[in-house]
């Protein structure tokens, strides 16, 4: 399956009536699921019952962000879980590359993340090891956060050095995509998008995920 992905965020979902909401998104290519601790970032969200739950409900890969102190710790149970690709964050754990390893030899595909304010070159040699990479537009911690249009010099990076090296690892963005936003993030080199109260938020979300992957294929 080609880019765009269109990946809508459940935190942006009704959690009353969850099943219901991830049945609404079923054009969608993944179900986006993040996963925070409120020590890593300063918000609770969902943990491996709810994803386990949302698994029950979807045969959409689970795409799962994991905004957490010491992610080693926790990879298990969201594989467990359901989880199609782990993504962690490069800010909690000392050795991303190990991480990535062992999701992999876990059956697991491996994804880093990084905050606006973490540089990304210092990652770029690392890339072999990753099926997908999430640039992060706004802060991580809550939706419904404004698009931070500086972030994409980092898709440009990474766009480069992933085409340079014959990759396929994925350039997902996560933070304000809609659709004011999400040309300009296709065209700096974004595959996958993330996308929450832009889906959820519309009175026809089915309808907003083929508005999305349409003018991001623009």
């Amino acid at each position: 399956m080609p880019a765009p992905y269109i990946a809508p965020s459940i935190l942006a979902a009704d959690y009353a009536n969850l099943g219901d909401d991830v049945e609404k998104v079923a054009n969608a290519d993944w179900i986006h699921v993040d996963i925070m601790d409120g020590h890593f970032v300063p918000n609770l969200s969902f943990g491996p019952d709810v994803t386990a739950a949302v698994d029950g409900v979807t045969d959409q890969e689970l795409d799962v962000h994991i905004m957490i102190e010491e992610p080693e710790k926790w990879i298990d149970a969201y594989i467990k879980a359901g989880a199609d690709t782990i993504i962690f964050h490069v800010e909690a754990t000392d050795d991303h590359v190990a991480l990535a390893k062992e999701l992999r030899e876990k059956g697991c595909k491996a994804g880093f993340a990084i905050k606006p304010g973490t540089p990304v070159e210092p990652y770029l040699a690392d890339l072999e090891h990753f099926d997908e990479v999430i640039v992060m537009s706004v802060e991580p911690g809550f939706g419904g956060q404004k698009f931070m249009p500086e972030m994409l010099d980092k898709v440009r990076t990474l766009r480069k050095a992933i085409d340079e090296k014959g990759l396929h690892t994925i350039i997902e963005i996560d933070g304000g995509i809609n659709e004011d936003t999400i040309t300009q993030a296709a065209e700096a080199g974004v595959d996958a998008f993330v996308a929450g109260s832009a889906v959820f938020g519309a009175a026809d979300p089915a309808a907003a995920v083929e508005k999305l992957r349409e003018l991001a294929s623009k």
